[in-house]
């Protein structure tokens, strides 16, 4: 077999196979060099959601004559000079890559300057430069990139419809925009507004404009500073939540990553607040020291390794369960609101609505939106006489749509802090007055009306008892007068050899007993009585699943187990006193607001919001 070395245009396409997936992978990398750039202003125009046309417009730095060609090789950077800066990285794009790979498989036009003298004009086609010129003084850069994948149909082939290619964009955006607060971004499709953000470096204010601000208002703030790392940003109360964990979002210096060791410590930071099967809205901003931290293993750079990677995932836990431990989370009655300037008295219960990211990228402008604060006049014309003009109309309507964009978030969004609550007062005083459907306890106090899940508030009260209880049972084992037995899969029996020394060190000895069944002649103490065989089925499925045991993982499940089947159900009815002592008893607990399944327990009808649905105050 003959061995040759591919050409030049030949290598840059099966490059753009790595970090040209879709139309949306053209939009991270041009934006990122926009970014890189000092951009404070970064405008997107999609056409067929990219498939057609992307244009990304910015008031960068720009790029001198000499170095705009040189921009289109393959491993052409700004930001590399020496091996040694692959470990200090603090730019978002570096390898060099992404110019070279994209230009091979479409049509692009550049034009860019540096604003001191007339800019550059460049055209390429299938990665190669057909026109060169001069374009005005703007400075910034605007690339189009044309006609993705004509030169490569099989390409095309897998693309998806233009609403999911549209999605990925959006989130895409959706993300940037919050690594980035600082940055006014605009983006469109098909000449419609998909999204503005006002690049005042309040992030709450891009999580408003990107979920709503009936998200932003549950919203609360994390923050905390060690000598390694800096953790700022926004974790949704339990009532918020959402079927995917997509709405968690990891910003690593400036850029975004997907973390599935982080988002697990984010969700183990919720604990038991969350429902089963569902995931919270989440916004980390996490600074550290570049040289603790590798972005460059993986080709779109969405992966890091992290030297203090424990360190980092216990911060991250353990900042969460304070924020919580410090705020009231009972979820309260909420208007809808008004609509066609009249008032809309139903309430609605905000418990877990589920909402998709394109949807919501869609809903934050409306035309009403588009003519207060126009800012169709910011696209670049490319006209020397007029541009001295354009560039000063374009500033005074930034610097009206900023203003007006703070006053208006912080007249709906007030107040931001949320009010720090003492653990012992986190659930007021509660006086039980009757009963709904035997399931339900109803109760006042001077800040209104409560309903309580009797069931949820049992099972909360005897969840952090049994917890207690089993986590203080020591590592003695119980003899058994007749063993229990047990059969298991061939494949089970495999891990069940494999892993019997570490089964051994937690307290457990297994026996065989014939072909693939053994038996347990004692097991740990802390076993709650009359669910040993769960207990034990489910230690070789962590095993077998993980490949270790956490007893610490394997107590709580068994904890919750005990709760739930020993806790009082619905339909049954409770005296006066019984109702009294539950309501006192959950007080005490450490997190009342939830069942060990993430279900609420109380809910809150303020006095002012009864009135208000009874129409004694207008």
């Amino acid at each position: 077999m003959k061995i040759i070395q591919m050409p030049e245009t030949l290598a840059n396409k099966i490059a753009a196979g790595e970090v040209v997936e879709r139309p949306a992978s053209v939009v991270k990398e041009l934006v990122e060099n926009s970014i890189d750039a000092g951009s404070t202003w970064i405008k997107i125009d999609v056409l067929e959601a990219g498939l057609e046309q992307i244009k990304i417009t910015d008031n960068g730095e720009g790029m001198a004559e000499d170095d705009v060609e040189r921009a289109f090789l393959r491993h052409a950077t700004s930001k590399i000079r020496s091996e040694s800066d692959l470990f200090h990285v603090h730019t978002l794009g570096f390898r060099g890559e992404a110019l070279a790979s994209i230009a091979s498989v479409c049509r692009l036009t550049i034009k860019t300057s540096q604003g001191n003298s007339a800019g550059t004009y460049l055209s390429l086609e299938g990665g190669e430069v057909l026109e060169r010129g001069k374009s005005d003084a703007r400075m910034g850069t605007e690339i189009t990139v044309s006609d993705l994948f004509y030169n490569t149909p099989a390409r095309l082939k897998y693309m998806k419809t233009i609403h999911t290619e549209l999605g990925h964009i959006t989130d895409l955006l959706n993300r940037l925009a919050l690594s980035h607060p600082e940055i006014r971004f605009e983006a469109s499709h098909n000449g419609k507004s998909l999204f503005k953000t006002p690049g005042t470096g309040d992030l709450l204010q891009v999580i408003a404009q990107i979920y709503g601000m009936g998200v932003a208002r549950k919203m609360l703030p994390i923050k905390v500073e060690t000598l390694d790392f800096k953790i700022n940003g926004y974790i949704a109360k339990p009532e918020i939540t959402r079927a995917s964990r997509s709405y968690i979002s990891i910003i690593l210096n400036g850029r975004y990553i997907k973390s599935i060791p982080i988002t697990q410590a984010i969700i183990r930071g919720y604990h038991t607040l969350l429902p089963i099967g569902r995931s919270p809205i989440v916004v980390l901003q996490i600074n550290m020291d570049p040289i603790l931290v590798d972005v460059n293993v993986h080709p779109t750079k969405l992966e890091a390794r992290f030297s203090k990677d424990k360190e980092l995932y216990t911060l991250v836990e353990e900042q969460i369960r304070t924020t919580f431990r410090q705020t009231r989370l009972i979820p309260e009655l909420e208007q809808k609101p008004k609509e066609n300037h009249k008032q809309s008295f139903q309430p609605t219960l905000n418990f877990n609505e589920p909402e998709p990211i394109v949807r919501e990228s869609h809903v934050v402008t409306n035309d009403t939106d588009k003519s207060r604060y126009n800012h169709e006049d910011t696209r670049v014309q490319y006209n020397p006489v007029k541009q001295s003009m354009a560039s000063e109309t374009n500033l005074q309507k930034e610097e009206v749509f900023i203003e007006k964009f703070k006053q208006t978030f912080e007249q709906q969004l007030i107040p931001k802090k949320e009010e720090v609550i003492e653990p012992e007062n986190r659930v007021p005083p509660m006086y039980p007055i009757g009963q709904l459907h035997g399931t339900y306890i109803l109760a006042q106090n001077e800040n209104g009306f409560y309903m309580i899940d009797q069931h949820a508030a049992q099972e909360r009260i005897k969840y952090e008892f049994f917890k207690k209880k089993l986590g203080q049972t020591a590592k003695e084992v119980q003899e058994l007068l007749i063993p229990i037995t047990f059969e298991f899969s061939k494949h089970e029996s495999i891990f069940i050899e494999h892993y019997k020394a570490e089964l051994e060190n937690v307290g457990l000895f297994f026996e065989s007993f014939g072909n693939q069944s053994f038996i347990v002649r004692s097991y740990p103490n802390w076993f709650p009585k009359g669910f040993e065989e769960e207990v034990i089925r489910e230690m070789i499925e962590q095993i077998m699943q993980d490949e270790r045991i956490d007893v610490e993982s394997i107590r709580e499940d068994a904890a919750i187990l005990m709760s739930c089947k020993r806790s009082i159900k619905a339909n049954h009815y409770l005296n006066h006193d019984d109702m009294f002592r539950l309501l006192e008893d959950l007080r005490k607990t450490t997190d009342p607001f939830t069942c060990p399944h993430g279900r609420p327990i109380i809910v809150h009808f303020t006095t002012y919001e009864l009135e208000k649905m009874f129409k004694r105050v207008m």
